[in-house]
């Protein structure tokens, strides 16, 4: 009876740690697959960043927009998403820098000038003074150079925000008349839009300059307050109908040789974000510029050839003379600014030294591009 006793308590002992090693075993088991295969992560939901754009929802600036968008959405792999929406779904075009900077959007797509009011310096990042570099070449210095002055910029005027530039816009038409002009003394008088420094120098060469965004030009034109204008290019003037307000068309300029977009994100929410993150937001904005410029050249240059022989407008080469007098006017719109602002001036400065560097290089070395069209196709109608 004692041993039965005894083989009882024995196997009452043994029962439970049994199940121990049961469940111990289970464990390692599942620790060992875990091992052996790739990790699966716990879905979380992507940070959501609200953009809104400055352009109506027509212009080819949206669809430009949407292509920066589209490169950091794919790239960010459902970690986080850009929703994208057109100028004046929550403020208007030129309150976007304000919006971003208090946190009423996320983050805009604009160009620097629409904020100018801030500071003349603003469109040394847009449409800036002519300094013999191109779009390009711009573009170029703000990346090596430029950055650490526009974010000195910014800081100094309150603004709580990160900026990334993209797309080297092609020179901007002088823009649409009703009847020609001929010189820049026919341009004195004129009540004429424009943005940025270009107001300073088209003030200079006599005109009365109202500064608006796109979609309120037409309009403009129509009520009489403006008698002519410019915008950016052939595609976006088109859409919103400059055709039908002018037939004049005056193509090269030097008022906005150069500019380009500024994608813009609240700092705070910019600097919330994991390092893997900001530099897509940042080298996405360089992969859109590239995509940009294609698309540009597509459909600037067959909306040009739409302009002419479908509208009917009349395409012109802006005369010497006007370009000979821009330039002067900006000589005396620089100094100007250059004596009144130091921040304007290290600016200038900076964006002059590297153009004498750049365009030393890039005029020495340039083919002759005007004269292999003209061997190709025959000689231009100017």
């Amino acid at each position: 009876m004692e041993n039965e006793v005894k083989k009882s308590e024995s196997a009452a002992v043994s029962k439970p740690s049994r199940r121990k090693f049961l469940t111990t075993a289970s464990v390692g088991a599942a620790g060992a697959a875990i091992t052996g295969f790739p990790m699966i992560s716990v879905a979380q939901s992507p940070v959501v960043l609200k953009m809104q754009g400055a352009w109506g929802a027509k212009d080819v600036f949206n669809e430009m927009a949407e292509e920066y968008v589209k490169r950091v959405n794919e790239m960010a792999e459902g970690r986080m998403r850009i929703d994208y929406l057109v100028g004046g779904s929550v403020v208007k075009p030129f309150e976007v820098m304000d919006a971003t900077s208090k946190g009423v959007i996320d983050a805009g797509h604009q160009v620097a000038v629409y904020w100018y009011g801030k500071s003349k310096v603003a469109s040394l990042f847009g449409s800036g003074p002519v300094s013999g570099c191109d779009a390009a070449q711009t573009l170029a210095w703000i990346h090596k150079e430029g950055t650490v002055f526009y974010n000195e910029l910014v800081k100094k005027l309150g603004l709580d925000v990160v900026g990334f530039f993209a797309m080297p816009m092609p020179t901007q038409p002088l823009g649409w008349f009703k009847n020609p002009v001929k010189s820049a003394a026919d341009l004195n008088g004129f009540k004429y839009r424009t943005v940025g420094l270009a107001a300073d120098l088209m003030q200079e060469l006599g005109m009365r300059v109202t500064q608006l965004p796109g979609g309120e030009i037409v309009p403009a034109m129509e009520r009489g307050v403006i008698d002519a204008f410019e915008f950016n290019n052939p595609t976006s003037d088109r859409r919103f109908g400059a055709q039908d307000v002018a037939k004049n068309y005056m193509m090269g300029s030097y008022h906005q040789s150069m500019e380009f977009f500024e994608i813009i994100f609240n700092k705070k929410k910019y600097e919330a974000l994991p390092n893997d993150l900001k530099a897509i937001l940042k080298y996405g904005a360089e992969a859109a510029s590239t995509a940009n410029y294609a698309l540009a050249m597509d459909l600037y240059s067959s909306d040009l050839v739409k302009l002419r022989d479908e509208d009917k407008v009349n395409i012109i080469r802006t005369p010497q003379d006007i370009f000979d007098a821009q330039i002067k006017a900006w000589d005396t719109v620089t100094a100007k600014l250059v004596a009144e602002d130091p921040m304007f001036a290290k600016v200038w400065e900076s964006q002059k030294n590297w153009a004498e560097r750049v365009g030393y290089y890039h005029f020495f070395n340039n083919a002759d591009y005007k004269a292999a069209y003209e061997h190709i196709f025959g000689k231009l109608g100017f």
